[in-house]
């Protein structure tokens, strides 16, 4: 009974972020032609401007909740200290959050070294709906996490897509709301603050 209400009181924490009712700037089509918020293309970037950053969190520790890594294990973000973490809370029918997976990817290829980018599906189904698109769009430097409880949306108060950049030491250094195109130099400039 508990699971269900918590159940409960997080959909509205998820839907209220990403939904295919009422888009948001990032999902809105600019013309007749342009693809809906289902039609998904990773051709098209989502639009990025620094005030998008959040610092109003800083500090802040990352939350105890765990999610399950691609080996079936479960982790939590404590186990990624020792570097920064870029965490990218996502779901497979959320048009901003994919527009903005091959930007994470090319992230986590530049950065791999000195930066953990841990992209997290909130998926409900979570490995039968994350393995196929993971497999489809075929992302070589971002791994499938899991977190279909919905733990780290409800830690963060978080809809999606939501991405904060941790420190080493698992505090928060930023958040962006929705979606971010992490190819750009002023994104390079925000991860840099980490280390």
């Amino acid at each position: 009974m508990r699971a269900l209400i918590i159940c409960l009181l997080t959909v509205p924490l998820v839907i209220g972020g990403c939904d295919r009712q009422s888009p948001q700037p990032e999902q809105a089509a600019t013309n007749a032609a342009a693809p809906s918020p289902d039609e998904v293309t990773s051709a098209a970037a989502p639009a990025a401007t620094p005030s998008t950053i959040d610092y109003s969190h800083k500090g802040a520790a990352e939350p105890a909740a765990s999610f399950t890594a691609p080996d079936g294990k479960h982790v939590t973000l404590a186990d990624f200290r020792g570097k920064p973490v870029l965490l990218n809370l996502w779901a497979t029918w959320c048009a901003p959050c994919i527009k903005e997976m091959p930007t994470l990817d090319a992230l986590a290829a530049k950065e791999g070294g000195t930066l953990t980018v841990l992209t997290v599906s909130q998926d409900l189904e979570g490995k039968a709906k994350v393995a196929p698109f993971f497999k489809a769009h075929g992302f070589p430097h971002l791994k499938p996490y899991l977190d279909p409880k919905l733990a780290l949306s409800t830690a963060l108060q978080a809809n999606l897509p939501t991405t904060v950049l941790y420190d080493s030491t698992g505090h928060e250094v930023w958040r962006v709301m929705g979606g971010y195109d992490w190819s750009t130099p002023e994104a390079a400039t925000k991860v840099a603050e980490a280390h």
